[in-house]
This record gives structure tokens, sequence and C-alpha cells, in this order.
């Protein structure tokens, strides 16, 4: 088994991502195809983990200031949770927010994704928002 975590490089690639990432993050609640995309796509730093050529799971860095680093998108490939792959592309984040010379990275976690984040050392802040009306999120960070 052959794991490489990169960004999409063609246009295949990134159907397979944008797909992903709707089909974790956005179609469970009935939200339009699209509404998994938007303007931080041209400028974020885009993370996918590619298991023998195929993406089971994805993240989107964005450099909000020259310090910190915000984490979005994250979604494993819902037959395959739990084997490893979610903490594979944080620690991917963490080590290029490491040679940015970022200070730390924050990132909104949906309730259900606390437990994966703080073993990972990340630091539940505050409650914030809620998506869709149902999902509420996290403020977490961690200092690298």
């Amino acid at each position: 088994m052959e794991i490489v975590i990169r960004a999409p490089k063609n246009e295949v690639e990134w159907e397979q991502y944008y797909d992903l990432r709707y089909r974790i993050l956005r179609q469970p609640w009935n939200q339009p195809r699209g509404s998994e995309r938007n303007e931080g796509d041209a400028t974020g730093v885009h993370f996918a983990l590619f298991e023998n050529d195929k993406i089971a799971a994805i993240a989107r860095l964005d450099l909000n200031s020259e310090n910190i680093g915000q984490v979005r998108f994250m979604a494993v490939e819902s037959t395959i949770q739990r084997k490893g792959f979610g903490k594979q592309v944080m620690l991917a984040i963490e080590s290029y927010c490491k040679a940015q010379n970022s200070s730390g990275i924050i990132l909104h976690a949906r309730e259900i994704a606390i437990p994966f984040y703080e073993s990972l050392n990340y630091q539940l802040v505050k409650k914030s928002h809620l998506l869709f009306n149902e999902i509420q999120h996290f403020l977490m960070n961690k200092k690298i």
C-alpha cells in the first residue's frame, strides 16, 4: 500500500478531491453541490492523502496571518475512517506550518471530531458556530 500526501495535480484528482469534500461534509445535510467550494480554495494549501492513487482524506490550510494556519474542510472517506489517514493529513499540515515558521494552528471542529483533535494535542478553546442550524463547531488550537 502506497500512501502519498500532496495537492491534487490534474482535473481528475481535483474532481475527486471536491467530490470527497462534498460527500462527507455537505451531502449528508442536503446541501447543494458547489457548497463544498469557496473563494479560499484559490489561495489555500490543499492536502490530499492518496492511497494507491485514490484520494482517501483531504484538508485545506489557510494561512490567516504570517504566524497562524487554519485547517478547513477536513474529511476522510467514510468507509475507511479510524485508520489513521486523518492523523497523517494533520501531521503533514503541522509539518508544513512548521516549515513556514507558523506559531500555531486553529480549526473549528465538529463536536463529534473533538476527541480526534484532542488526541493530536489540540486544545478546546470555546464553542463557535452552528453549521446548517445543527452541527455545533468548537474553536480549537495548537501551538507548534
